[in-house]
């Protein structure tokens, strides 16, 4: 699919549908309801972001003490504030996908799942090795002469 298809449905075709699905749920429990729930699931979410953004920045200050990088937690950080800029938007649907990225097993998941697909994570042991990537290190001999 072309960039200006997907830029298109971004643009165009999902806002369509949450007001789509706005129409049906304010047809349904009524239009001030509507408002309500949609001004509601935006507090709760900017509350349950900035619990979560603590959580991972207070996992990230321990990996560095310990002498770790964080790489995991500044990635989780980025999905946490993904998901509070989504839930910024009036609609169900980006309210439902903000709220599932709030969830951390569910986040922990889908960051794990790009970082293997992206090819930046090394497979566990015991997992087979992809031998078309190279891995990191360059064979060779040298000699030194002085």
């Amino acid at each position: 699919m072309s960039p200006f298809w997907i830029f298109l449905f971004v643009l165009v075709g999902f806002p369509l549908f949450e007001l789509y699905l706005l129409i049906e749920v304010g047809s349904s429990i009524g239009a001030f309801p509507t408002i309500l729930l949609s001004i509601f699931t935006a507090i709760l979410g900017g509350m349950l972001m900035r619990q979560q953004g603590f959580s991972t920045a207070m996992r990230a200050q321990a990996s560095m003490a310990k002498g770790e990088m964080p790489a995991m937690e500044m990635i989780e950080g980025m999905v946490i504030f993904l998901a509070g800029f989504v839930l910024l938007f009036p609609g169900f649907f980006t309210d439902a996908v903000g709220f599932l990225l709030l969830i951390p097993p569910i986040r922990r998941l889908l960051v794990l799942y790009f970082l293997k697909r992206a090819k930046v994570m090394h497979p566990a042991p015991g997992e087979p090795k992809d031998v078309s990537q190279p891995s990191g290190y360059i064979e060779g001999e040298y000699r030194r002469e002085d």
